[in-house]
Protein backbone atom coordinates (compact mmCIF):
# COMPACT_ATOMS: atom_id res chain seq x y z
CA UNK A 1 0.00 0.00 0.00
CA UNK A 2 1.34 3.51 -0.49
CA UNK A 3 2.55 5.56 2.36
CA UNK A 4 -0.14 8.12 3.53
CA UNK A 5 0.87 11.97 2.73
CA UNK A 6 2.22 13.55 5.70
CA UNK A 7 0.10 15.91 7.57
CA UNK A 8 0.87 19.37 7.07
CA UNK A 9 2.69 21.46 9.74
CA UNK A 10 -0.17 23.57 10.48
CA UNK A 11 -2.95 20.87 10.20
CA UNK A 12 -1.19 19.16 13.19
CA UNK A 13 -0.65 22.55 15.03
CA UNK A 14 -4.72 23.20 14.95
CA UNK A 15 -5.07 19.42 15.83
CA UNK A 16 -3.29 19.30 18.32
CA UNK A 17 -4.51 23.13 19.62
CA UNK A 18 -7.96 21.71 19.90
CA UNK A 19 -6.95 18.88 21.78
CA UNK A 20 -5.17 20.74 24.23
CA UNK A 21 -7.75 23.67 24.47
CA UNK A 22 -10.45 20.95 25.40
CA UNK A 23 -8.26 19.43 27.77
CA UNK A 24 -7.19 22.28 29.93
CA UNK A 25 -9.87 25.26 28.25
CA UNK A 26 -8.27 27.79 26.41
CA UNK A 27 -7.06 30.52 28.70
CA UNK A 28 -4.66 27.58 30.80
CA UNK A 29 -3.08 26.48 26.85
CA UNK A 30 0.05 28.83 26.02
CA UNK A 31 1.72 28.55 22.87
CA UNK A 32 5.09 27.43 24.37
CA UNK A 33 2.64 24.57 25.87
CA UNK A 34 1.61 23.98 22.21
CA UNK A 35 5.03 23.82 20.92
CA UNK A 36 6.37 21.78 23.43
CA UNK A 37 3.70 19.25 22.83
CA UNK A 38 4.27 19.44 18.90
CA UNK A 39 7.93 18.50 19.52
CA UNK A 40 8.62 22.27 17.53
CA UNK A 41 10.17 25.73 18.15
CA UNK A 42 7.81 28.34 19.04
CA UNK A 43 9.25 30.38 15.81
CA UNK A 44 7.70 27.37 13.79
CA UNK A 45 4.65 28.02 15.19
CA UNK A 46 4.73 31.55 14.71
CA UNK A 47 5.10 30.99 11.45
CA UNK A 48 2.23 29.36 10.74
CA UNK A 49 -0.35 31.05 13.43
CA UNK A 50 1.58 34.48 14.45
CA UNK A 51 -0.51 34.88 17.24
CA UNK A 52 -2.88 32.53 20.25
CA UNK A 53 -5.91 34.15 18.30
CA UNK A 54 -5.45 33.02 15.07
CA UNK A 55 -5.36 29.19 16.35
CA UNK A 56 -8.41 29.94 17.86
CA UNK A 57 -10.40 31.89 14.87
CA UNK A 58 -8.83 28.86 12.66
CA UNK A 59 -10.47 26.07 14.50
CA UNK A 60 -13.99 28.20 14.56
CA UNK A 61 -13.76 28.45 10.61
CA UNK A 62 -13.93 24.63 11.12
CA UNK A 63 -16.40 24.44 13.99
CA UNK A 64 -18.97 27.07 11.38
CA UNK A 65 -18.12 25.35 8.77
CA UNK A 66 -19.16 21.91 10.15
CA UNK A 67 -22.17 23.25 11.88
CA UNK A 68 -23.54 24.98 8.98
CA UNK A 69 -23.48 22.15 7.08
CA UNK A 70 -25.24 20.11 9.97
CA UNK A 71 -27.57 22.58 10.65
CA UNK A 72 -28.99 22.25 6.71
CA UNK A 73 -30.29 18.76 7.67
CA UNK A 74 -32.54 20.29 10.32
CA UNK A 75 -36.13 20.83 7.51
CA UNK A 76 -35.41 17.40 7.06
CA UNK A 77 -36.93 16.29 10.29
CA UNK A 78 -40.34 14.91 10.62
CA UNK A 79 -40.56 12.96 14.13
CA UNK A 80 -38.93 12.02 17.51
CA UNK A 81 -36.40 9.72 16.18
CA UNK A 82 -35.36 12.35 13.54
CA UNK A 83 -35.16 15.05 16.44
CA UNK A 84 -32.93 12.69 18.46
CA UNK A 85 -30.34 12.17 15.88
CA UNK A 86 -30.28 15.57 14.69
CA UNK A 87 -29.90 17.14 18.09
CA UNK A 88 -27.40 14.56 19.23
CA UNK A 89 -25.19 14.79 16.08
CA UNK A 90 -25.23 18.64 16.79
CA UNK A 91 -24.64 17.92 20.77
CA UNK A 92 -21.33 15.58 18.94
CA UNK A 93 -20.08 18.73 17.02
CA UNK A 94 -20.41 20.80 20.13
CA UNK A 95 -18.40 18.29 22.37
CA UNK A 96 -15.54 18.18 19.57
CA UNK A 97 -15.01 22.06 19.70
CA UNK A 98 -16.24 22.08 23.35
CA UNK A 99 -13.37 24.54 24.66
CA UNK A 100 -15.76 27.43 22.62
CA UNK A 101 -18.31 26.61 24.94
CA UNK A 102 -16.51 25.54 27.80
CA UNK A 103 -14.81 29.21 28.08
CA UNK A 104 -17.58 30.86 25.54
CA UNK A 105 -18.04 34.49 27.65
CA UNK A 106 -14.09 34.64 28.54
CA UNK A 107 -13.53 33.98 24.56
CA UNK A 108 -15.93 36.64 23.71
CA UNK A 109 -14.23 39.02 25.94
CA UNK A 110 -11.27 38.49 24.29
CA UNK A 111 -11.79 38.02 20.89
CA UNK A 112 -13.44 40.75 19.07
CA UNK A 113 -14.20 38.15 15.26
CA UNK A 114 -15.91 35.78 17.96
CA UNK A 115 -17.93 38.36 20.24
CA UNK A 116 -19.87 39.07 16.56
CA UNK A 117 -19.78 35.74 14.69
CA UNK A 118 -21.00 33.64 17.51
CA UNK A 119 -24.08 36.47 17.29
CA UNK A 120 -24.83 34.74 13.82
CA UNK A 121 -23.91 31.07 15.07
CA UNK A 122 -27.14 31.46 17.34
CA UNK A 123 -29.23 32.73 14.66
CA UNK A 124 -28.37 29.96 13.07
CA UNK A 125 -28.93 27.59 15.41
CA UNK A 126 -32.11 29.46 16.22
CA UNK A 127 -32.95 29.55 12.45
CA UNK A 128 -32.51 25.44 12.22
CA UNK A 129 -34.80 24.54 14.83
CA UNK A 130 -37.43 26.85 13.38
CA UNK A 131 -37.44 24.60 10.31
CA UNK A 132 -36.89 21.24 12.61
CA UNK A 133 -40.48 22.83 14.59
CA UNK A 134 -41.93 23.72 11.02
CA UNK A 135 -40.96 20.31 9.73
CA UNK A 136 -42.53 18.04 13.14
CA UNK A 137 -45.35 20.37 13.14
CA UNK A 138 -45.95 19.45 8.84
CA UNK A 139 -45.85 15.89 9.58
CA UNK A 140 -48.24 15.81 12.33
CA UNK A 141 -45.73 14.87 14.91
CA UNK A 142 -46.15 18.02 17.09
CA UNK A 143 -48.98 20.00 17.30
CA UNK A 144 -47.45 23.94 18.11
CA UNK A 145 -49.36 27.49 17.88
CA UNK A 146 -47.25 29.55 15.42
CA UNK A 147 -46.86 31.80 18.45
CA UNK A 148 -45.16 29.32 20.70
CA UNK A 149 -42.25 28.40 17.89
CA UNK A 150 -39.99 31.55 18.30
CA UNK A 151 -39.90 31.07 22.09
CA UNK A 152 -39.74 27.18 22.05
CA UNK A 153 -37.02 27.61 19.47
CA UNK A 154 -34.99 30.34 21.33
CA UNK A 155 -35.24 27.59 24.57
CA UNK A 156 -33.94 24.78 23.08
CA UNK A 157 -30.85 27.09 22.09
CA UNK A 158 -30.19 28.24 25.18
CA UNK A 159 -30.09 24.64 26.15
CA UNK A 160 -27.65 23.98 23.77
CA UNK A 161 -25.62 26.55 23.94
CA UNK A 162 -25.14 26.22 27.55
CA UNK A 163 -25.56 22.52 28.18
CA UNK A 164 -21.43 21.83 28.73
CA UNK A 165 -21.25 24.92 31.05
CA UNK A 166 -24.40 23.06 33.02
CA UNK A 167 -22.55 19.77 32.92
CA UNK A 168 -19.39 21.07 34.37
CA UNK A 169 -21.07 23.04 36.93
CA UNK A 170 -22.13 19.89 37.84
CA UNK A 171 -19.19 17.95 37.63
CA UNK A 172 -15.92 20.19 37.38
CA UNK A 173 -13.49 17.49 37.84
CA UNK A 174 -14.93 14.91 35.23
CA UNK A 175 -17.95 16.63 33.17
CA UNK A 176 -15.86 17.62 30.27
CA UNK A 177 -13.35 14.21 29.92
CA UNK A 178 -13.67 11.94 26.95
CA UNK A 179 -14.74 9.06 29.32
CA UNK A 180 -18.38 11.11 30.14
CA UNK A 181 -19.05 12.44 26.83
CA UNK A 182 -21.76 10.11 25.61
CA UNK A 183 -23.93 9.82 28.70
CA UNK A 184 -23.50 14.06 28.98
CA UNK A 185 -24.92 14.16 25.11
CA UNK A 186 -27.87 11.88 25.90
CA UNK A 187 -28.63 13.88 28.73
CA UNK A 188 -28.37 17.43 26.75
CA UNK A 189 -30.40 15.41 23.44
CA UNK A 190 -33.21 14.32 26.60
CA UNK A 191 -33.34 17.73 27.64
CA UNK A 192 -33.27 20.06 24.63
CA UNK A 193 -35.93 17.38 22.90
CA UNK A 194 -37.83 17.29 26.40
CA UNK A 195 -38.97 20.99 25.92
CA UNK A 196 -41.34 19.76 23.42
CA UNK A 197 -43.24 17.74 25.46
CA UNK A 198 -46.45 19.65 25.93
CA UNK A 199 -46.45 19.86 21.80
CA UNK A 200 -46.06 16.26 21.01
CA UNK A 201 -48.82 13.91 19.41
CA UNK A 202 -49.68 11.27 21.81
CA UNK A 203 -47.73 8.05 20.11
CA UNK A 204 -44.20 11.04 19.40
CA UNK A 205 -44.71 11.83 23.75
CA UNK A 206 -44.80 7.59 23.80
CA UNK A 207 -41.68 7.64 22.10
CA UNK A 208 -40.09 10.10 23.26
CA UNK A 209 -40.42 8.23 26.92
CA UNK A 210 -38.82 5.13 25.28
CA UNK A 211 -35.80 6.96 23.91
CA UNK A 212 -35.90 8.32 27.71
CA UNK A 213 -35.74 4.76 29.14
CA UNK A 214 -32.86 4.05 26.92
CA UNK A 215 -30.85 7.37 28.09
CA UNK A 216 -31.72 6.34 31.60
CA UNK A 217 -30.41 2.70 31.23
CA UNK A 218 -27.43 4.21 29.90
CA UNK A 219 -27.69 2.88 25.91
CA UNK A 220 -27.98 5.13 23.10
CA UNK A 221 -31.41 4.88 21.47
CA UNK A 222 -31.96 2.01 18.90
CA UNK A 223 -28.41 0.63 21.21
Amino acid sequence: MPKKPPRRTAERILEVTLDLFNRFGEPNVSTTLISSELNISPGNLYYHYPAKDELINSLFDRYEKALGELLNAAGGVRDVEDAWFFLHTLFELIWQYRFLYRDLNDLLSRNRRLETEFQTVLKNKTRAIRAMLDGMSHSGAIAIDSRQVEATATSMVVVLTYWLSYEYVRDPRRALEPEGAQQALLRGAHHVLHLLVPYLEPAQRAHLLELAGAYEAGAAPGG
